[in-house]
């Protein structure tokens, strides 16, 4: 069985709007989480999906969804935790006691306002998660990327050549993920930033993926008019 699980939890504070989480604000004639869900939902490869947003919101997420999707047994939308970290272990969670969990259940998580993710990088996903047990979708770094340890001045400025962005998707073996997630001590826990760190922190493989540079995070206005801007070439968006 192969999972995607949306993560939809953010309130949208950098985008300068407290009302309305960022996920929700309208991109060309949707909002820009079921554009998310939908390249999840057509995607042959995905047996069903998860998405999961803050308590007060599953209502109206479930009513988005009915509304494009129409009633489908295919999504179901959950509670988010107060981090990433809790809200993967919701998800985890949720798997292992609706459908259960073996060697083959992969688990592909996705940021829900990342709404140009291609067909491709799915499917290239679920292949590397199979084989590897867990990967991370990348793009090379084009900036040059400068460390500072005390925020006033260079530490060190690393070989570009090896460096790359995150994006998501992220996807791993399902039942790999949780063992790993479960043996983590608090000190472990208190410097992840993402479910790779998971991985890397007890020195376990991750498989890079390609990503794409239009996969883009919309985090900022700007982002935002960036992606109407995008979602307008059709070419882009298949």
């Amino acid at each position: 069985m192969v999972v995607g699980a949306i993560f939809a939890g953010g309130i949208g504070a950098r985008m300068g709007n407290f009302d309305t989480p960022k996920q929700y604000l309208k991109l060309g004639t949707k909002p820009i989480i079921i554009h998310t869900i939908e390249k999840f939902f057509i995607n042959p490869d995905i047996d069903e999906i998860i998405v999961l947003c803050p308590k007060s919101w599953i209502g109206h997420t479930c009513n988005l969804i009915e509304k494009s999707l129409g009633k489908t047994g295919r999504v179901s939308v959950i509670e988010g935790g107060a981090t990433r970290n809790d809200t993967l272990n919701n998800a985890l969670d949720y798997i292992d006691k609706t459908f259960g969990m073996d060697e083959d259940t992969i688990i592909v998580t996705h940021d829900a306002v990342r709404p140009f993710v291609t067909h491709r990088i799915i499917s290239d996903n679920i292949k590397a998660a199979r084989e590897y047990g867990a990967c991370d979708t990348v793009v090379p770094a084009t900036d040059t990327i400068v460390e500072s340890l005390d925020s006033k001045q260079i530490s060190s400025i690393p070989e570009r050549k090896t460096l790359y962005q995150g994006q998501t998707p992220q996807s791993f073996k399902a039942k790999l993920l949780k063992e790993v997630c479960e043996s983590l001590n608090e000190d472990e826990k208190k410097v992840l930033t993402d479910a790779c760190k998971i991985f890397t922190i007890k020195n376990l493989p991750v498989k890079l993926v390609d990503g794409e540079v239009f996969n883009i995070k919309i985090t900022y206005p700007y982002d935002l008019k960036v992606a109407q801007v995008m979602l307008e070439g059709a070419d882009i968006n298949d």
